[in-house]
């Protein structure tokens, strides 16, 4: 007999759940039932055995043995979001252990991504050399980097989630990576980290709190946009439940000067405060951002969070001049129709800048595009962003022959070029990507979800649908459709050409944002309309709003594709 599926408060799904959001859980092919109950309330005691994923046995008994000796330890972390807080996580572990750890990021634009020999000569050269040099967030294809170390008499330990050489592996203690393993290949260096931490608390039991520190993981885990599947899902869920309440003061000055308050949802992570600490990276002061993380009072961590917040601005400042200098080359050079990918670069361009203006050129013409700044010696570095279907790191191989380096995720990856290769490097990923992908997986299409009408959204509503929150890269937040809707009153144009509109559809009404859609002329009305839904809270009063995704007339066909 087939098990009845359960709601959190033990009641049968069907009694009260709608029957929309029933459907959207079959349509992730969630098992009704108790796997249901654990979609939609997580428990931390249904973790995994830390010690499944590959090389941490000999990683713990080596932290065990640094902190026995209390040895000289070093953390070296990338600048991003992902590597700070794995840095901070880290530190708050080792100290636990009675370790004093060191904490280094690499500059961005003197020195480059991960365990580069620039970034390790100033390592050395900044203190005492380490015992143990633990790298997070980078260091799984830094074979002749690892070696150097060795040479110098330094073990190392690698926590990473990045994709492996799969033809060489760097000669050290341990590579924590689940990717090189079968499990848990989902999870960011954060989520690796704090695996190390479940591991150590069970070989050797500390005054450590780390269902405290999945605020961190979860705000890691949410920006380096990696699967919120299985035990992401879980670690992200109570981290979310955890920012609130978080001791750390770092997080809540960025929640104080973000506006988010109550409840943070995964789009508040994505949208206000990943992006803050991002940019002290981006404009080369990630010592900030991880000053911000570690800061033992609220002062102080307001002070920096003032700091990184003022990065943003700037960061924004510099994108917007990058992205009109690149559609305007676009315009002049590049056929829609024909050209497969987008392959842009300049000597003006910032570097700590050219990832997002790559993910904003990929989502605009839905094509795979890196954007390369190139200094004065005539060295690119690049970000790439890509569509589905389209692994950037097997056309980075593909195309070795052109770069000096490259790595990273299928969706996002780097890498470094001479200018004169450029050319080269464009017209090969394009052979790559015509080569794998067919006409019709290289064309856009917004994919939705399910039909609903106003007359079914309300609070109730919500707290049903925030069930199946978080919403992220391996969990979609849904896309709905509504027809024959009109406007109220006329759009409220807000900054960066956002829109605020009332929205009629019969005799119900519905907030909603669109953002950046005063960029185009809007049909005229009445409309069909796709959209998500979030909860808004205002001046102590919460509701439902719509946020536009895609609007059509009415009378047009609505070419968008329903999710089976």
């Amino acid at each position: 007999m087939r098990g009845e599926p359960f709601l959190p408060n033990g009641r049968a799904v069907d009694e009260d759940f709608p029957e929309i959001l029933l459907h959207l859980v079959r349509q992730r092919c969630i098992p009704e039932g108790e796997a249901l109950e654990a979609f939609l309330r997580p428990q931390l005691k249904d973790l995994s055995d830390p010690f499944l994923m590959p090389d941490m046995r000999a990683a713990v008994t080596r932290i065990l043995q640094a902190a026995d000796r209390k040895e000289s330890v070093c953390i070296f972390g990338d600048y991003d979001v992902d590597g700070i807080s794995s840095i901070t996580l880290m530190t708050k572990i080792l100290r636990a252990y009675g370790l004093k750890p060191r904490a280094f990021v690499p500059r961005r634009g003197a020195e480059g991504y991960g365990l580069s020999f620039a970034a390790i000569g100033r390592c050395l050269a900044e203190g005492p050399k380490p015992d143990l040099l633990i790298s997070v967030d980078c260091g799984t294809v830094s074979t002749a980097e690892v070696a150097h170390l060795r040479e110098n008499g330094i073990d190392v330990i690698i926590a990473d989630h990045h994709e492996p050489n799969p033809v060489s592996r760097p000669d050290c203690t341990a590579i924590v990576n689940p990717k090189c393993g079968q499990d848990f290949t989902y999870l960011c260096a954060a989520g690796v980290v704090w695996k190390i931490g479940h591991a150590l608390m069970k070989e050797r039991p500390v005054d450590l709190d780390l269902k405290g520190l999945l605020d961190l993981v979860a705000v890691a885990t949410i920006s380096d946009i990696v699967p919120l599947v299985e035990e992401n899902r879980l670690l992200v869920h109570h981290g979310l439940k955890a920012l609130p309440g978080t001791l750390n003061p770092g997080l809540r000055a960025l929640q104080k000067i973000t506006g988010v308050n109550g409840n943070p949802t995964a789009g508040d992570i994505s949208f206000r405060i990943g992006p803050r600490i991002n940019a002290a990276g981006r404009m080369d002061f990630s010592e900030d951002a991880l000053a911000l993380l570690n800061a033992d009072c609220d002062r102080t961590a307001g002070e920096l969070a003032q700091k990184l917040d003022a990065y943003n601005r700037r960061r924004q400042d510099i994108e917007m001049l990058i992205r009109k200098e690149a559609a305007a080359e676009l315009s002049a050079g590049f056929d829609l129709e024909k050209d497969p990918v987008i392959v842009l670069g300049s000597r003006d361009w910032h570097h700590g800048v050219v990832g997002i203006v790559a993910s904003r050129l990929m989502r605009q013409y839905y094509k795979p595009t890196f954007v390369i700044a190139i200094d004065e010696n005539g060295i690119g570095k690049g970000s790439g962003r890509s569509i589905p279907g389209i692994s950037l790191v097997e056309a980075i191989r593909a195309c070795s022959g052109d770069i000096l380096a490259g790595g990273g995720h299928a969706m996002a990856a780097g890498l470094s070029i001479r200018e004169e290769n450029m050319a080269a490097f464009r017209n090969n990923f394009a052979a790559y990507v015509l080569e794998n992908s067919s006409k019709e997986e290289r064309l856009p299409r917004l994919v939705y979800d399910a039909e609903i009408s106003f007359a079914q959204l309300s609070l109730g509503f919500l707290a049903s649908y925030e069930l199946l929150q978080p919403f992220g890269n391996g969990n979609p937040q849904p896309v709905f459709v509504a027809r024959n809707v009109d406007l109220s009153r006329p759009p409220l144009q807000m900054k960066n050409k956002h829109l605020r509109l009332m929205l009629r559809q019969g005799h119900h009404e519905q907030d909603a944002v669109f953002f950046g859609g005063g960029e185009h002329e809007l049909p005229k009305s009445p409309w069909d309309i796709a959209f998500t839904i979030d909860r808004n809270t205002f001046k102590g009063k919460t509701t439902l709003q719509i946020i536009i995704q895609e609007i059509r007339a009415a009378d047009d066909a609505f070419h968008l594709e329903a999710s089976i």
